[in-house]
């Protein structure tokens, strides 16, 4: 797959493109927005793309329109869109939008972090809903991404990766606390040990999916039994261990089938299948047709669509 996000792949070899951080700075980048109006033929990255990085978008006022993983979600004044790496994503369309895009690698995420609030929990949340932040809380939003973005131009030093790292919990923390108030309440609460260990396997889960399909290096990961952990995930989900896993494995699969050429054959090797057939039946379980069959469904109106 190309790296390089700064021009289209040709014709007749569509490529998913991986946009990263700017080599100066490979952990952070804050990119302010200022009353933009961008469309899919002005924008800086031409194309569905995924992102090597976690990032946030924090619209102040404007609108936009994002395309992730192919379903169109409407951004508006008051709210974070929280991307972590792996979805195929595009900005569709912005109006007078202002804000800011931060962007940072997992390097600067603390695992000492408790669990219930872990920033893994909010970017490989699967809903990749747009998170609304309360007014009385929007210039204090405001003024740490501010903070955060000066401390980027700062010259570095030994501490440098300590202020942003501090800044960046603390956005992260806010989301997830407004995350946590806008969903339904959990069985349990957020405190309850099974939901604790839910979050934590999904965080391991988005780690190791493409390496590891086995029960057996979910449960000895996370320090349980692999009963509990099926106890657990069955209890939240409604689905057992090995589902959730299967499930991770194929929506990996039908991104590189809808935006990329990537035989088969090398879509299954991507995602740590080795048996072709196999693949192929359990892609078919999952999404009611061949691989081959959701690649035709999608082909044509994935090369249609263009955007940042």
């Amino acid at each position: 797959m190309r790296t390089d996000p700064s021009s289209d792949p040709p014709p007749g070899d569509r490529e998913l493109l991986i946009a990263r951080l700017p080599a100066a700075d490979p952990a952070l980048h804050v990119m302010p927005l200022d009353n933009a109006t961008l469309s899919t033929q002005t924008c800086p990255v031409r194309g569905p793309h995924r992102h090597a990085y976690h990032e946030l978008f924090w619209t102040r006022s404007g609108t936009g329109v994002h395309v992730v993983d192919g379903e169109r979600t409407v951004v508006g004044p008051g709210t974070v869109l929280v991307l972590g790496r792996g979805p195929v994503h595009f900005l569709e369309h912005a109006r007078e939008l202002s804000g800011a895009i931060v962007r940072f690698g997992d390097e600067l995420l603390q695992e000492s972090v408790s669990a219930c609030s872990h920033p893994g929990c909010l970017l490989t949340a699967r809903d990749r809903s747009v998170v609304h932040v309360p007014p009385e809380d929007t210039a204090h939003f405001d003024a740490v991404i501010g903070a955060l973005a000066a401390e980027t131009r700062r010259p570095l030093s030994a501490l440098g990766d300590d202020v942003h790292r501090h800044l960046l919990l603390t956005l992260l923390s806010w989301i997830g606390r407004w995350y946590d108030h806008e969903r339904p309440p959990e069985p349990g609460g957020k405190d309850d040990p099974v939901i604790r260990l839910y979050r934590r396997f999904n965080v391991l889960l988005e780690r190791d999916f493409a390496r590891h399909h086995d029960v057996r290096h979910y449960a000895r990961e996370l320090g349980v039994s692999e009963s509990a952990l099926w106890r657990a995930l069955s209890g939240v989900t409604g689905s057992s261990t090995r589902t959730l896993i299967t499930e991770r494995v194929m929506m990996e699969a039908a991104r590189l089938l809808r935006f990329t050429d990537l035989a088969v054959g090398q879509i299954a090797h991507e995602v740590g299948v080795r048996d072709r057939l196999y693949f192929s039946r359990a892609f078919k379980r999952r999404y009611g047709r061949s691989p081959r069959a959701y690649r035709e469904r999608f082909h044509g109106a994935v090369e249609e669509e263009g955007g940042v």
